[in-house]
């Protein structure tokens, strides 16, 4: 009895088992006229085809400013942010020398001081770059020893974005591009590539190129370190027929959109164009403001299936 038990139990778990397959295979693989639907209006705007690519500002060319011989700083005449041409004078500073006589004729008086402040002048320090101060290592008083670095110099701010491989061939020296700083989500920089690394760094299996974007104008509140969002202007179409990226469907591999008009049996083949993060671009066969369907579910019939990204672009690739 025990044993006729288990196995009424155990036949009760199969079946209940097969009933959830049968509604999941239900749910999933329903004819076309079985799915539920939304509509969604063919729109004609504007589309912009890009990369995108996140990076973070850093200087072009970093210069440390190093002293060949220790001693003391006496005056600082920048401040961090300031854009100084080549031969500035950034700082003067004594040598150990200086600074010990000046320290011992104070001690005898301000006229004393005076006297050898005029009979023993300090050491200039000069800007050897056109550049921004981005570093101010350290303040009047201080002393330094040879090979310290006394202030941080940058020819100008780049952002340097990371490319992947796939995508790296389409971007080139002069490329337009636009910058949004994390900091400063609100606000587009406009700019363009100035260099294209030809050295690669793989990560967690991910290859990938550096290049370097220039603002046309970098605001006062760019500051090296921070993180952005880069966007590689790939073409812009001033007006192009989209529709959500959901809508495009596969028919024995080929594009096709299902339309109001004629219910949702048919699935009328186009020819899709370049696709963004949300909309991809028909280049034939459907209309501005035609009605289409859009499953609501993504089917996973491999004749039939919805895209997140539209996989009949001629361009290929990832597009955002």
């Amino acid at each position: 009895m025990k044993t006729s038990g288990k196995k009424k139990f155990w036949l009760a778990g199969v079946g209940l088992a097969l009933i959830l397959a049968w509604l999941g295979y239900r749910t999933f693989r329903t004819a076309p006229g079985e799915r539920t639907y939304h509509e969604a209006v063919v729109e004609k705007s504007p589309f912009t085809e890009m990369i995108l690519s996140t990076g973070s500002v850093a200087p072009e060319n970093r210069l440390a400013i190093r002293p060949p011989i220790g001693g003391r700083i006496e005056k600082i005449l920048v401040r961090e942010g300031q854009t100084v041409t080549a031969g500035t004078v950034l700082a003067w500073v004594s040598t150990t020398e200086r600074a010990a006589l000046l320290d011992s004729a104070r001690a005898e008086g301000e006229a004393e001081l005076a006297q050898w402040e005029q009979y023993y002048r300090p050491t200039p320090v000069y800007a050897p770059i056109r550049g921004m101060i981005i570093l101010r290592n350290l303040e009047p008083g201080q002393s330094f020893n040879a090979g310290d670095t006394l202030l941080v110099m940058s020819n100008r701010l780049t952002v340097k974005a990371q490319v992947d491989e796939t995508s790296i061939s389409k971007v080139s020296v002069g490329q337009r591009a636009q910058v949004i700083l994390d900091a400063y989500p609100n606000e587009t920089l406009e700019a363009k590539v100035v260099h294209r690394g030809f050295d690669s760094k793989t990560v967690n299996n991910v290859t990938s190129y550096v290049v370097d974007v220039l603002p046309n104008q970098v605001p006062v509140h760019m500051l090296s370190g921070m993180t952005a969002t880069v966007r590689f202007i790939l073409q812009e179409i001033p007006e192009a027929i989209q529709v959500p990226n959901e809508a495009l469907q596969s028919d024995n591999g080929s594009a096709c959109l299902r339309k109001k008009s004629a219910g949702p049996e048919r699935c009328f083949p186009v020819k899709a164009g370049p696709s963004g993060e949300k909309k991809t671009v028909i280049l034939t066969g459907v209309d501005p403001g035609e009605v289409l369907l859009v499953p609501d579910l993504k089917p996973i019939d491999s004749n039939r299936k919805s895209m997140p990204t539209n996989p009949f672009s001629p361009m290929g690739g990832r597009r955002h």
